[in-house]
């Protein structure tokens, strides 16, 4: 479950880069058990262990990763391309292309993870080692461009409020999310 979101009632909504901080966390984490899944595959094959594992990793890539790139794009990115700042602009469109090959990445990544999950032993070792390195190495990349340029140049442009609205729009949409995929399970 996304938990990154989840606030009491009656408290202030986050800041949302309170909550895009996090979530940069939370992959960094669901990288390295990606890494280790492949690891403990390579030398032992899947048990119920490596399946649980692997579907909290299918289901946090498939989601809130895809759910993180949604707010950067609606949240972080335009006011920056707004500001017109040549290097901060490229860095933008870096992101964005970054945020396709993740996707495509994913996509090639996802039936075997899923594969596991399920218990069947029809996964491609080799494309998983090699496709998770290319996927980290990439997500790694992409993370500290994102906290060493751009969160502190978006900061900048959106002030407290601003933030603070940012947090709350992403909350809603999310449970909203959440209650759409729950809803067509049943």
């Amino acid at each position: 479950m996304n938990t990154l979101l989840a606030t009491q009632a009656g408290a202030p909504a986050a800041d949302g880069f309170t909550v895009l901080d996090a979530c940069h966390r939370q992959t960094l984490a669901m990288l390295d058990e990606l890494s280790s899944l492949v690891a403990r595959l390579d030398h032992g094959g899947a048990d119920a262990r490596s399946r649980a594992r692997a579907a909290r990793i299918a289901d946090y890539f498939s989601t809130t990763a895809r759910q993180h790139h949604e707010d950067e794009e609606r949240h972080v990115f335009p006011p920056l391309v707004e500001g017109g700042d040549p290097d901060i602009v490229q860095a933008v469109l870096r992101l964005q292309q970054d945020h396709g090959w993740l996707e495509e990445d994913w996509f090639e990544l996802a039936p075997h993870v899923q594969a596991i999950a399920a218990g069947f032993d029809w996964y491609d070792i080799d494309m998983l080692r090699e496709g998770v390195a290319v996927f980290a190495a990439l997500s790694r990349d992409h993370i500290e461009l994102e906290e060493s340029l751009i969160y502190p140049a978006a900061r900048e442009r959106l002030r407290d409020e601003g933030r603070r609205e940012m947090g709350r729009e992403m909350a809603a949409r999310h449970r909203a999310e959440r209650a759409s995929r729950r809803h067509s399970r049943t």
